[in-house]
């Protein structure tokens, strides 16, 4: 069912008592009684999960699984897989220019990413009081996973034309990626580009940003929107680059101080973020996430853009009870 989502969005903004919206889906695995490995390749499993974490929780949208190998995966990269764990991209796929040039453009439905699109269409199906947003990498972090992280970084100087031809090739499919699951009703994508904010903001301006926007410009409209994640720790000094993307909502990770991104965004853009999802929720107590929770939305809950959410996606084995807390909290926060 299609839903005016700048409406939406104008409606997060405005509320006086605001909902969490944290970037949780894999913890799925303990309500479903299965292993990672089972959940990211059965688009059944990802679909009840999502139906079930909606039923779990007041979350303001349902999103996806933000597992940032299976684009890679399509383009032939080596993916490790375990039990308990996200799915890793290990080795090298392009090491020379002359890689970049002979890399083709997978078709969306190659490897597992036919079975995400699928998964989408069966949560939107079942999940109707709530948008449903699925997940996908961003163009420059794609590029790191098929090159290397600290090779990409390092080519940014030494090969930007390699760079500049990966680069296309992923756009054009992630594009395509995106527009499969507006096809299936996806209400929006959320876009993880967390390689990019390891950048220097010079380089994050040439080589992620403008294939960002690119992306956004082919898909998002009233009824589909682009939220914008990045969890690098320079993202700080990107917000002027970062807000050309045209996203329709932003959402950060922990590695830098929320109030202060809050200052340099727009008050009329939402922004999320960014409690710890691993030393926090997944490691912590029920005592420190309520503590942590406290501590965030006194520093950010006077902007009237905030959404409290997670820094990243949480991972899969986080206590349920750690989660009730963080939703709890939010749901009795009371501004000092």
């Amino acid at each position: 069912m299609k839903k005016d989502m700048k409406e939406w969005l104008s409606e997060l903004n405005s509320a006086k008592k605001k909902k969490a919206l944290p970037i949780l889906s894999f913890p799925s695995v303990s309500l479903l009684g299965c292993s990672v490995r089972d959940l990211i390749a059965d688009s059944e499993l990802q679909a009840e999960g999502m139906r079930l974490i909606a039923q779990k929780t007041n979350a303001y949208a349902s999103v996806s699984f933000m597992d940032l190998s299976v684009e890679a995966e399509c383009f032939g990269a080596k993916v490790h897989f375990s039990d308990d764990e996200v799915p890793t991209v290990v080795g090298r796929l392009l090491v020379e220019p002359e890689d970049a040039k002979n890399l083709k453009v997978p078709k969306v439905g190659s490897a597992r990413s036919g079975i995400y699109v699928e998964a989408i269409k069966k949560a939107v199906e079942r999940i109707h009081d709530r948008p449903v947003l699925a997940g996908m990498i961003g163009p420059f972090s794609l590029v790191a996973r098929l090159i290397d992280v600290s090779e990409a970084m390092i080519y940014c100087y030494d090969e930007p034309e390699m760079i500049e031809t990966v680069l296309n090739k992923v756009t054009e499919f992630l594009i395509e990626y995106a527009k499969a699951y507006k096809a299936v009703g996806a209400h929006g994508v959320v876009i993880a580009e967390p390689v990019a904010g390891m950048l220097s903001p010079s380089l994050e301006e040439e080589f992620s940003s403008p294939y960002v926007k690119k992306i956004v410009d082919a898909v998002q409209d009233d009824s589909f929107i682009v939220v914008y994640h990045n969890c690098g720790n320079n993202v700080l000094k990107m917000t002027e680059s970062i807000l050309s993307t045209g996203a329709a909502a932003y959402h950060y990770g922990n590695a830098i101080d929320m109030g202060e991104m809050m200052e340099k965004m727009p008050s009329n853009v939402l922004v999320m973020g960014n409690l710890d999802p691993a030393a926090t929720l997944k490691d912590g107590t029920v005592e420190k996430v309520k503590e942590q929770t406290v501590e965030l939305l006194n520093k950010c809950s006077k902007y009237p853009n905030f959404i409290p959410s997670s820094g990243c996606d949480i991972p899969p084995l986080t206590p349920w009870k750690n989660i009730e807390a963080f939703f709890e909290t939010v749901d009795g926060f009371k501004a000092k």
